[in-house]
């Protein structure tokens, strides 16, 4: 597989403005946590396997476990994620699938855990994760193996 284009050379000052929104997002009280696991799931479910790769690597080295890791596709399912982290799950799934929409149930379970200007910056999270990996998908990002 090879890169189709690079976005930071073919057009440089939109891949800016991204960076700028991934920028404002790392100022933010965003937990480590939260934002390692919005990046990861959101990348799950669009399939960018660049994406996957970095923020696994970035969670792990931030002190995740390889256990939550393995489990996050079926967080549902298991005793390992608090509730405002499921909250975040439940939320970057909902944005991210969108075109299902985000349930009331979902939003209101957010709000009420993380709060209004907290929700606000989960949110702005989910929807730059979601930018870099229809980049990186459309792309054909991939990423380096290990050696």
């Amino acid at each position: 597989m090879t890169t189709r284009i690079k976005m930071d050379q073919a057009e440089p000052n939109g891949y800016k403005a991204i960076l700028s929104l991934e920028r404002f997002i790392e100022s933010t009280p965003l937990t480590r946590i939260h934002k390692d696991l919005i990046k990861i799931r959101a990348s799950q479910i669009n399939g960018c396997a660049f994406c996957i790769d970095m923020h696994t690597k970035e969670a792990r080295k931030a002190g995740e476990t390889e256990q939550r890791i393995y489990a996050l596709n079926a967080w549902r399912d298991t005793p390992f994620f608090t509730e405002e982290e499921r909250a975040v799950l439940a939320l970057t799934e909902e944005v991210t699938l969108i075109s299902n929409h985000v349930k009331d149930e979902t939003y209101a379970a957010a709000e009420r855990l993380l709060g209004e200007t907290y929700l606000a910056q989960v949110i702005m999270a989910i929807i730059t994760i979601n930018a870099w990996n229809r980049i990186g998908i459309t792309t054909m990002l991939v990423p380096a193996q290990d050696q």
